[in-house]
């Protein structure tokens, strides 16, 4: 197995719990079920801003044991959407 290849199934299971995170966090007024897990995080979609984006990556580094790097290149494709920022998790994690 490639270290590039995700488990989709892993990264299925994940995005609930990376919604309601992201809820929790950022005190946003939606249910986990409102959520498309492929809707754009940053402007449109749930309509966040750079400072959630640092709430949020602050919060996976802290629960998923990771950092997240403000200064990556990869940024855009990592936080597009939850089951993107989930499939970057699921890579990443170690907890």
């Amino acid at each position: 197995m490639q270290e590039d290849t995700v488990n989709a199934e892993a990264v299925e299971q994940l995005i609930p719990e990376l919604v309601q995170l992201i809820i929790e966090a950022l005190n946003l007024e939606l249910s986990p079920g409102e959520v498309d897990p492929d809707a754009p995080l940053y402007g449109e979609g749930m309509g966040l801003d750079s400072i959630d984006m640092l709430e949020i990556a602050l919060v996976i580094s802290k629960r998923y044991g990771f950092p997240m790097r403000s200064d990556s290149e990869n940024n855009q494709k990592i936080f597009a959407s939850p089951r993107a920022l989930a499939a970057h998790i699921t890579r990443q994690r170690t907890t």
